[in-house]
Protein backbone atom coordinates (compact mmCIF):
# COMPACT_ATOMS: atom_id res chain seq x y z
CA UNK A 1 0.00 0.00 0.00
CA UNK A 2 1.58 3.07 -0.97
CA UNK A 3 0.77 6.11 1.59
CA UNK A 4 2.53 8.35 0.02
CA UNK A 5 0.57 8.27 -3.12
CA UNK A 6 -1.81 11.23 -3.31
CA UNK A 7 -4.11 8.81 -5.11
CA UNK A 8 -4.17 6.20 -2.54
CA UNK A 9 -4.16 8.66 0.03
CA UNK A 10 -8.02 10.25 -1.85
CA UNK A 11 -9.49 6.67 -2.00
CA UNK A 12 -8.46 5.46 1.70
CA UNK A 13 -9.74 8.84 2.92
CA UNK A 14 -13.01 8.51 0.55
CA UNK A 15 -14.19 4.98 1.27
CA UNK A 16 -13.88 5.88 5.21
CA UNK A 17 -15.48 9.56 5.09
CA UNK A 18 -12.31 10.97 5.90
CA UNK A 19 -11.51 14.89 6.03
CA UNK A 20 -8.34 16.68 7.58
CA UNK A 21 -8.48 17.97 10.97
CA UNK A 22 -7.26 22.12 10.86
CA UNK A 23 -7.70 22.03 14.84
CA UNK A 24 -5.19 18.75 15.15
CA UNK A 25 -3.01 20.59 12.66
CA UNK A 26 -3.27 17.73 10.31
CA UNK A 27 -0.23 17.47 7.29
CA UNK A 28 -0.02 14.15 6.16
CA UNK A 29 3.37 13.03 4.42
CA UNK A 30 3.27 12.44 0.80
CA UNK A 31 7.24 12.13 0.34
CA UNK A 32 7.98 8.61 0.28
CA UNK A 33 11.59 9.33 1.20
CA UNK A 34 11.06 10.70 4.26
CA UNK A 35 9.53 7.87 6.88
CA UNK A 36 11.84 5.47 5.53
CA UNK A 37 14.95 8.36 6.45
CA UNK A 38 13.50 9.06 10.33
CA UNK A 39 13.14 5.33 11.19
CA UNK A 40 16.25 4.89 9.83
CA UNK A 41 18.23 8.06 11.63
CA UNK A 42 16.09 7.31 14.83
CA UNK A 43 17.66 4.28 15.41
CA UNK A 44 15.10 1.87 14.54
CA UNK A 45 15.92 -1.76 13.68
CA UNK A 46 16.05 -5.22 15.29
CA UNK A 47 15.63 -5.78 18.97
CA UNK A 48 14.44 -1.94 19.40
CA UNK A 49 11.11 -1.10 20.26
CA UNK A 50 9.61 2.60 19.20
CA UNK A 51 6.67 4.60 20.32
CA UNK A 52 5.10 6.78 18.18
CA UNK A 53 3.34 9.93 18.75
CA UNK A 54 0.88 10.61 16.04
CA UNK A 55 0.03 8.43 13.74
CA UNK A 56 -1.55 9.78 10.57
CA UNK A 57 -2.68 7.32 8.22
CA UNK A 58 0.39 5.30 9.38
CA UNK A 59 3.03 5.94 7.08
CA UNK A 60 5.64 6.48 9.69
CA UNK A 61 4.53 3.74 11.80
CA UNK A 62 4.56 1.34 9.04
CA UNK A 63 8.53 1.96 8.63
CA UNK A 64 8.98 1.82 11.99
CA UNK A 65 7.10 -1.48 12.44
CA UNK A 66 9.42 -2.81 8.93
CA UNK A 67 12.37 -2.51 11.15
CA UNK A 68 11.49 -2.73 15.26
CA UNK A 69 11.05 -5.23 17.08
CA UNK A 70 7.65 -3.64 18.28
CA UNK A 71 5.79 -0.20 17.77
CA UNK A 72 3.21 1.26 19.82
CA UNK A 73 1.73 4.52 18.54
CA UNK A 74 -0.32 7.02 20.30
CA UNK A 75 -2.67 8.93 18.18
CA UNK A 76 -5.58 11.60 19.25
CA UNK A 77 -7.99 11.57 16.25
CA UNK A 78 -10.29 8.04 17.04
CA UNK A 79 -11.79 9.06 13.16
CA UNK A 80 -8.40 7.23 11.65
CA UNK A 81 -9.37 3.54 13.73
CA UNK A 82 -10.76 1.87 10.51
CA UNK A 83 -7.73 3.80 8.50
CA UNK A 84 -4.92 2.38 10.76
CA UNK A 85 -6.81 -0.69 10.92
CA UNK A 86 -6.12 -0.73 6.75
CA UNK A 87 -2.99 0.33 6.55
CA UNK A 88 -1.12 -1.83 9.30
CA UNK A 89 -3.36 -4.81 8.84
CA UNK A 90 -0.27 -6.54 7.82
CA UNK A 91 2.03 -5.80 10.66
CA UNK A 92 1.25 -7.70 14.21
CA UNK A 93 3.70 -6.06 16.15
CA UNK A 94 2.04 -2.84 15.59
CA UNK A 95 -0.39 -1.42 18.70
CA UNK A 96 -1.99 2.04 18.64
CA UNK A 97 -3.17 3.54 21.97
CA UNK A 98 -6.16 6.30 21.04
CA UNK A 99 -5.84 8.99 23.81
CA UNK A 100 -4.48 12.62 23.80
CA UNK A 101 -0.30 12.09 24.61
CA UNK A 102 -0.33 14.94 26.83
CA UNK A 103 -2.43 12.80 29.19
CA UNK A 104 -0.94 9.31 29.08
CA UNK A 105 1.44 8.04 31.48
CA UNK A 106 4.07 7.33 28.81
CA UNK A 107 6.98 5.54 31.22
CA UNK A 108 4.08 3.38 32.26
CA UNK A 109 3.28 2.36 28.53
CA UNK A 110 7.11 1.87 27.64
CA UNK A 111 7.65 -0.98 30.78
CA UNK A 112 4.39 -2.52 30.01
CA UNK A 113 4.27 -2.98 26.57
CA UNK A 114 8.22 -3.29 25.84
CA UNK A 115 9.40 -4.99 28.69
CA UNK A 116 12.64 -3.21 28.96
CA UNK A 117 14.04 -3.58 25.17
CA UNK A 118 15.80 -0.46 24.14
CA UNK A 119 13.28 2.02 23.04
CA UNK A 120 13.24 5.41 20.83
CA UNK A 121 10.56 7.92 20.38
CA UNK A 122 9.70 9.06 17.06
CA UNK A 123 6.88 11.43 15.53
CA UNK A 124 5.72 13.86 12.95
CA UNK A 125 4.47 16.91 15.42
CA UNK A 126 1.84 18.87 14.51
CA UNK A 127 2.99 22.39 14.72
CA UNK A 128 1.02 23.87 17.39
CA UNK A 129 2.06 21.12 19.90
CA UNK A 130 5.59 20.77 19.09
CA UNK A 131 7.16 22.30 22.67
CA UNK A 132 4.51 20.68 25.28
CA UNK A 133 5.07 17.21 23.74
CA UNK A 134 9.11 17.26 23.36
CA UNK A 135 9.19 18.31 26.84
CA UNK A 136 7.07 15.94 28.18
CA UNK A 137 9.00 13.32 26.83
CA UNK A 138 12.00 14.55 28.41
CA UNK A 139 10.28 16.19 31.50
CA UNK A 140 9.47 12.48 32.24
CA UNK A 141 12.69 10.86 31.75
CA UNK A 142 11.38 7.90 30.17
CA UNK A 143 13.87 5.11 29.41
CA UNK A 144 14.53 5.75 25.62
CA UNK A 145 17.70 6.49 23.48
CA UNK A 146 16.50 9.04 21.83
CA UNK A 147 13.84 10.92 20.66
CA UNK A 148 13.41 11.66 16.34
CA UNK A 149 10.60 14.38 15.18
CA UNK A 150 9.71 16.29 12.60
CA UNK A 151 9.13 20.31 13.36
CA UNK A 152 8.54 23.57 11.86
CA UNK A 153 12.17 24.26 10.54
CA UNK A 154 11.84 27.48 12.74
CA UNK A 155 11.19 25.41 15.87
CA UNK A 156 13.90 23.50 14.89
CA UNK A 157 16.40 25.49 14.42
CA UNK A 158 15.46 26.92 17.75
CA UNK A 159 15.69 23.80 19.91
CA UNK A 160 19.10 23.03 18.15
CA UNK A 161 20.62 26.71 18.66
CA UNK A 162 23.72 26.80 20.39
CA UNK A 163 23.04 27.91 23.84
CA UNK A 164 24.50 31.42 24.39
CA UNK A 165 23.42 32.52 21.00
CA UNK A 166 20.75 35.02 19.90
CA UNK A 167 19.06 32.40 17.83
CA UNK A 168 18.54 29.98 21.49
CA UNK A 169 15.31 30.21 23.72
CA UNK A 170 14.25 28.73 26.30
CA UNK A 171 13.30 25.36 24.62
CA UNK A 172 17.22 25.57 23.85
CA UNK A 173 18.50 25.27 27.39
CA UNK A 174 15.88 22.76 28.54
CA UNK A 175 16.50 20.61 25.58
CA UNK A 176 20.14 20.63 26.15
CA UNK A 177 20.14 19.73 29.81
CA UNK A 178 18.37 16.62 29.35
CA UNK A 179 19.71 15.33 25.65
CA UNK A 180 22.01 16.52 22.79
CA UNK A 181 19.94 17.98 19.72
CA UNK A 182 21.22 17.67 16.35
CA UNK A 183 19.04 18.64 12.91
CA UNK A 184 18.98 15.43 10.68
CA UNK A 185 17.88 17.01 7.61
CA UNK A 186 14.76 19.19 6.45
CA UNK A 187 11.91 18.44 4.93
CA UNK A 188 9.83 21.09 2.44
CA UNK A 189 6.12 21.58 2.60
CA UNK A 190 5.30 20.29 -0.69
CA UNK A 191 6.13 16.88 1.28
CA UNK A 192 2.69 16.93 2.84
CA UNK A 193 -1.16 16.73 1.72
CA UNK A 194 -2.60 19.62 2.41
CA UNK A 195 0.59 21.67 2.45
CA UNK A 196 1.26 23.93 5.50
CA UNK A 197 2.81 27.58 5.51
CA UNK A 198 6.33 26.44 6.16
CA UNK A 199 8.90 24.40 5.80
CA UNK A 200 10.04 21.58 8.69
CA UNK A 201 13.17 19.18 9.57
CA UNK A 202 13.75 16.50 11.12
CA UNK A 203 16.01 16.60 14.70
CA UNK A 204 16.93 14.14 16.91
CA UNK A 205 17.63 14.56 20.70
CA UNK A 206 20.24 11.98 22.29
CA UNK A 207 18.61 11.42 25.70
CA UNK A 208 20.87 12.00 28.52
CA UNK A 209 20.07 9.09 31.55
CA UNK A 210 21.72 10.50 34.16
CA UNK A 211 20.45 13.52 35.92
CA UNK A 212 22.88 16.83 36.37
CA UNK A 213 21.17 18.07 39.54
CA UNK A 214 19.09 17.11 42.40
CA UNK A 215 15.22 17.47 41.52
CA UNK A 216 14.81 20.59 43.64
CA UNK A 217 18.20 22.41 42.01
CA UNK A 218 16.87 21.28 38.40
CA UNK A 219 13.70 23.08 39.18
CA UNK A 220 15.19 26.76 40.18
CA UNK A 221 17.16 26.11 36.96
CA UNK A 222 14.50 26.26 34.78
CA UNK A 223 12.56 28.83 36.77
CA UNK A 224 15.60 31.21 36.24
CA UNK A 225 15.64 30.19 32.82
CA UNK A 226 12.08 31.00 31.97
CA UNK A 227 12.44 34.57 33.55
CA UNK A 228 15.49 35.28 31.97
CA UNK A 229 13.60 34.69 28.62
CA UNK A 230 10.18 36.30 29.82
CA UNK A 231 11.82 39.36 29.21
CA UNK A 232 14.73 38.61 26.80
CA UNK A 233 15.28 42.17 25.35
CA UNK A 234 16.06 42.96 29.15
CA UNK A 235 19.12 42.74 30.96
CA UNK A 236 18.99 39.85 33.54
CA UNK A 237 18.55 40.92 36.61
CA UNK A 238 15.63 42.78 36.21
CA UNK A 239 13.08 39.61 35.48
CA UNK A 240 15.36 37.44 37.73
CA UNK A 241 14.44 40.11 40.68
CA UNK A 242 11.21 40.29 39.96
CA UNK A 243 10.60 36.66 39.65
CA UNK A 244 12.67 35.65 42.79
CA UNK A 245 11.86 38.51 44.71
CA UNK A 246 15.57 39.26 45.15
CA UNK A 247 17.18 43.21 44.81
CA UNK A 248 18.46 43.82 41.27
CA UNK A 249 21.87 44.99 43.09
CA UNK A 250 21.97 41.40 44.80
CA UNK A 251 21.22 39.30 41.19
CA UNK A 252 24.15 42.17 40.14
CA UNK A 253 26.08 40.76 42.65
CA UNK A 254 25.68 37.03 42.07
CA UNK A 255 26.42 37.77 38.44
CA UNK A 256 29.71 39.40 39.06
CA UNK A 257 30.81 36.64 42.06
CA UNK A 258 30.22 34.16 38.83
CA UNK A 259 32.36 35.97 36.71
CA UNK A 260 29.00 37.02 34.74
CA UNK A 261 28.44 40.55 33.22
CA UNK A 262 25.88 42.09 35.75
CA UNK A 263 24.19 43.49 32.39
CA UNK A 264 24.31 40.11 30.39
CA UNK A 265 21.42 39.24 28.88
CA UNK A 266 19.05 36.12 28.83
CA UNK A 267 20.59 35.15 25.70
CA UNK A 268 23.95 35.39 26.59
CA UNK A 269 24.56 32.84 29.19
CA UNK A 270 25.69 29.05 28.65
CA UNK A 271 23.54 26.87 30.28
CA UNK A 272 25.95 25.75 32.79
CA UNK A 273 26.07 29.43 33.73
CA UNK A 274 22.38 29.09 35.10
CA UNK A 275 22.89 25.87 36.56
CA UNK A 276 25.69 27.65 38.43
CA UNK A 277 23.16 30.63 39.18
CA UNK A 278 20.37 28.44 40.82
CA UNK A 279 23.34 26.52 42.88
CA UNK A 280 24.09 29.82 44.61
CA UNK A 281 20.83 31.08 44.92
Amino acid sequence: MELTNIGTIKDLFARHGFSFSKTLGQNFLINPTVCPNIAERGGCEAGVCALEIGTGVGVLTRELAKRCDKVVAIEIDERLKPILAETLSEFDNTEVIFADVMEVDLAAVIAEKFGGKETVVCANLPYYITSPVIMKVLESRLDIKAMTVMVQREAAERICAKCGTRECGAITYAVNYYSAPQTLFRVNRGSFMPAPNVDSAVIRLDIKNERALPEDEEKMVFRIIRAGFSQRRKQLVNPLSAELGVSKTEIAELLTNLDLKSTARAEELSLNDYIEIAKSM
